[in-house]
């Protein structure tokens, strides 16, 4: 089966081709000033900008010191508050540190009585910013957690009778330790779904480790000096040139194929929704730009399934969590691989 598709008309691809050539060109300035401090986690840092340029959200789970909270710092720190260039004042960053005693007002914010205008007005807390760094979101209550819901879903906070709008830039970077760990409360399923993407942040490589401590010093200088390379309208920029990038009509009916297929699988008892589909090819389409291409791959596909379906599915057992989204992802990889699939592509740059 060969599948092609006809030629864009020149003078548009010349236009686009300029766009995404500095799209590219600012994807790899990001990623190579957050390796300034954050090393050898070029994968990670992939699947975060994946979640940021899909306009979603992400959760990092892993024992404490593994580099989770600087990864969300720097990645804030790189992003001029400015909407013209880089170099102004930061992004509006706030970090809460979820507790068990966090209230709900802690995050949202609460009516205040003002003498002068002999009125209550309404105080807005720490979500009403750009970044938003929900450190060990797993430590406080599913009261406090269910405060994240309607802002990451919809972008907007309400409250009483009155609905404000968050930024047009609104991004989670969540951290929780395993929820073996004492004094953690699982995250709902409704709380899980609004995490495009999962991952494990994981441990350096031995190399990376020797060269992080040889080095530390020199690490924590670059995070406290580093450098603003994007503003926000850089970034809101990419957000859009992310909806541009090109999906095989076949690689859609894989993702259709594998979110049906956990609804069916025998050792899945929650299998992932409509919503979970829509979010898988947002962060596809992502994914690729993150890595160099205006089109997305059988690769693209096969790195990222796990992460963006995984955490949305409930289990039966143990051996079914280990084995059963693998096997769903495998089939259809199995299928595509028999396609030969022409992917139609605007411009392909290769990014180092």
């Amino acid at each position: 089966m060969d599948i092609r598709y006809k030629k864009l008309d020149i003078k548009n691809m010349e236009e686009q081709n300029i766009q995404i050539d500095q799209a590219l060109a600012n994807i790899q300035k990001l990623v190579d000033n957050i390796e300034t401090v954050i090393r050898g986690k070029r994968m990670q840092i992939q699947f975060v900008l994946t979640a940021l340029l899909a306009k979603g959200h992400i959760l990092m789970e892993d024992n404490p010191g593994t580099g989770k909270t600087v990864m969300a710092k720097t990645l804030a720190q790189s992003i001029s508050g400015d909407t013209g260039k880089s170099g102004g004042g930061g992004a509006n960053f706030k970090r809460i540190q979820f507790t068990p005693d966090l209230l709900p007002m802690d995050l949202i914010g609460s009516h205040i009585f003002d003498d002068v205008k002999k009125e209550f007005v309404f105080k807005k807390g720490p979500l009403f910013c750009n970044l938003l760094l929900a450190d060990e979101i797993n430590r406080a209550s599913p009261k406090v957690q269910s405060a994240l819901l309607e802002c990451m879903a919809e972008h907007q906070i309400t409250m009483g009778e009155t609905t404000y709008p968050l930024e047009k830039l609104f991004f989670t970077i969540a951290t929780q330790n395993p929820v073996e760990m004492e004094g953690t409360y699982p995250l709902p399923a409704a709380q899980l779904d609004r995490f495009f993407i999962k991952i494990y942040f994981g441990y350096v490589d031995e190399a990376t480790e020797l060269n992080i401590y040889k080095d530390y010093l020199g690490i924590q200088n670059n995070l406290e000096n580093i450098h603003q390379v994007l503003s926000m309208d850089e970034i809101l920029f990419l957000q859009n040139e992310t909806e541009k990038v090109f999906i095989h009509d076949e690689l859609i009916t894989a993702v259709r194929n594998i979110v049906r297929d956990t609804r069916k699988h025998s050792d899945i008892v929650l299998g992932a929704s409509t919503r979970s589909g829509i979010t898988f090819l947002k962060c596809l389409k992502a994914f690729a730009l993150v890595n160099g291409r205006t089109f997305v791959t059988e690769d693209d596909l096969n790195q990222i399934t796990v992460a963006v379906i995984d955490h949305r599915l409930i289990y039966r057992n143990k051996e079914g969590k280990q084995n059963a989204l693998k096997a769903i992802l495998a089939k259809q990889l199995d299928r595509l691989s028999k396609l030969k699939i022409v992917h139609h592509q605007v411009y392909q740059p290769g990014l180092s």
